[in-house]
């Protein structure tokens, strides 16, 4: 428990932009949402205040406890998140295809994913401690590769591409600043590419060489829709009414916003419903629409705020531990805006990843604040507390 006395470390700029990314969430929700419950045009605000207070409260409880305890519970962590996931195969319930969530009540349920991914910040961040200064060679990159792709592996099941790829960047940022050697480390992350793009490539090109036609509709182990939500970003056009639809009315309602926005409630992809996902996926879309160029960059330097102090943060812990923990969670979050409004401007596939601390979402919440709380955790124990 930390002592009063050591709460004048709390990074305040840091504190404030969570609270006008949560109070922007409101505001945006409000207009979002506003026509989704017929007879309850506040419904989801009204939910979404409920995981705001109980996030907050879950990120003070995290903040109570010294991080450094956490760590000789680091295996114990990990395997519980591997049961987490693979408790979602056997009790989950499918909506859209896809198996994600567990119900807890007719009307609650959770979606392990979402934590799954501080679990794995939690334990793979004592993994890598103990390998300090032992990543240098290629084999020093296996035993890493998989302990993350065991719940990678589980999460593209279900399946949640675009959770896999949050892993991927986790695993990415924590491994660079764990000390892997950035030439072979990078360079196999290259190859890596490389070979994803030419699968990709090889599977959807109708025009190949002579001698690569044996390759031609080369199998890949995702499903159809996936692989086309991968590669439709780059002409939604050619597919208007079906897996580019949803990029076409996002891109339209960002560009229709303008410099100052049509006003609140104003939009018509937003409130006419056009928009597929309105209130969680595409929330950034309604934002630009009705507050144009300069909600936008409002928001923006908001998360900067955010991302700028989390940094400092990791920067200043106290140990590699701490150092690795804020290292995960700040290359989750930046991951997650990138894509999100990456996909809302179409200029990046639709992964269906919510927009951090904006989107609704109950386990998406909870999960946000609980990191949020281990950010502060670091952050207050950044110096050694001396205890009068």
């Amino acid at each position: 428990m930390v002592d009063k006395k050591n709460l004048k470390n709390m990074d305040v700029p840091f504190v404030v932009a969570v609270l006008l990314l949560l109070a922007t969430s409101l505001i945006v929700l409000s207009t979002a949402s506003y026509n989704l419950v017929k007879g309850q045009p506040y419904y989801y605000v009204e939910l979404q205040t409920m995981w705001i207070l109980s996030g907050i409260f879950l990120a003070m409880m995290v903040n109570r406890i010294d991080y450094q305890r956490l760590q000789k519970f680091s295996w114990y962590i990990y395997g519980f998140n591997i049961l987490l996931l693979s408790a979602v195969f056997i009790f989950g319930s499918e909506a859209k295809g896809a198996t994600r969530w567990i119900p807890i009540t007719s009307s609650f349920a959770i979606q392990p994913s979402e934590f799954a991914k501080i679990f794995l910040i939690l334990s793979f961040s004592d993994f890598l401690t103990k390998r300090q200064g032992k990543l240098n060679r290629f084999r020093d990159f296996i035993a890493p590769f998989f302990y993350v792709l065991v719940p990678m592996l589980l999460t593209f099941k279900q399946p949640d591409l675009g959770t896999t790829l949050v892993f991927m960047a986790i695993f990415i940022g924590m491994m660079l600043i764990a000390g892997a050697n950035i030439r072979k480390f990078g360079g196999l992350l290259l190859a890596g590419a490389t070979t994803v793009g030419l699968a990709l490539w090889l599977h959807f090109s109708t025009n190949l060489p002579s001698w690569l036609q044996f390759a031609q509709g080369l199998p890949l182990p995702m499903k159809e829709y996936q692989l086309k939500r991968l590669t439709v970003f780059m002409n939604p056009a050619l597919d208007r009414s079906g897996d580019g639809y949803n990029i076409l009315q996002s891109m339209w309602a960002v560009g229709s916003g303008g410099f100052w926005g049509k006003g609140y409630r104003q939009g018509t992809q937003g409130q006419l419903s056009f928009l597929p996902e309105q209130h969680t996926d595409f929330i950034f879309a309604v934002l630009s629409e009705e507050f144009g160029f300069i909600g936008v960059i409002t928001l923006l330097v908001f998360f900067s705020i955010f991302l700028i102090r989390g940094i400092n943060i990791a920067m200043h812990a106290r140990d590699l531990y701490g150092v690795l923990i804020a290292t995960g969670i700040i290359t989750m979050i930046s991951f997650h805006i990138l894509i999100n409004i990456g996909m809302n401007s179409g200029i990046m596939p639709v992964t269906g990843k919510p927009l951090p601390l904006i989107s609704y979402g109950g386990s998406a919440m909870w999960a946000n604040m609980i990191s949020i709380g281990l950010l502060l955790n670091i952050n207050l124990r950044s110096r050694r507390l001396i205890f009068k």
